[in-house]
């Protein structure tokens, strides 16, 4: 089957006594991803926009931005409310795969310190093959699954990239 709809930002239907929003708000963990929000039940679906302590996949060939990844979450906060239970694509052993809003601030602020540090390396003129041999990133020391090198390189790419 192929769609038969698309939208630009929202898409919003009523299904019996549920409405349901798709907001899409621009390129992060690939360029297509979208939050699902359950409004009656308050519950909204991040898929693969939220790794809750666990170093996640950047799919740069789909079009992946850490920095518009960091702006999506902000728009997600600034949306929903406070009593908003949301509901991950991945999470480190130990972790939930749903939480509060308190997750993705820590999910965006994960995804700034792997920037900063990248950069950090990359102006005290580290190579890639340097950056890549991190087994933490300050400020995100919770994030202690393997697949570390998955945001160093995207990030090295992102930050290099003419």
């Amino acid at each position: 089957m192929y769609p038969d709809q698309t939208y630009t930002d929202t898409w919003c239907e009523k299904m019996e006594k549920e409405k349901i929003c798709l907001y899409y708000y621009r390129a992060a963990h690939t360029n297509g991803d979208n939050y699902v929000h359950f409004e009656h039940s308050n519950i909204v679906h991040c898929g693969d926009l939220v790794f809750n302590r666990r170093h996640p996949f950047v799919d740069r060939s789909a079009g992946a931005n850490i920095k518009s990844w960091m702006e999506v979450l902000d728009k997600a906060l600034n949306k929903f409310d406070n009593e908003t239970i949301y509901v991950f694509g991945h999470a480190g052993t130990g972790y939930n795969v749903t939480g509060t809003a308190d997750e993705l601030g820590k999910f965006r602020d994960y995804l700034g310190n792997v920037l900063k540090f990248v950069e950090g390396e990359i102006k005290a003129g580290k190579t890639k093959d340097e950056i890549l041999k991190a087994t933490i990133i300050p400020g995100g020391e919770e994030w202690k699954t393997d697949g570390i090198q998955r945001p160093l390189t995207a990030a090295y790419k992102e930050l290099t990239a003419k």
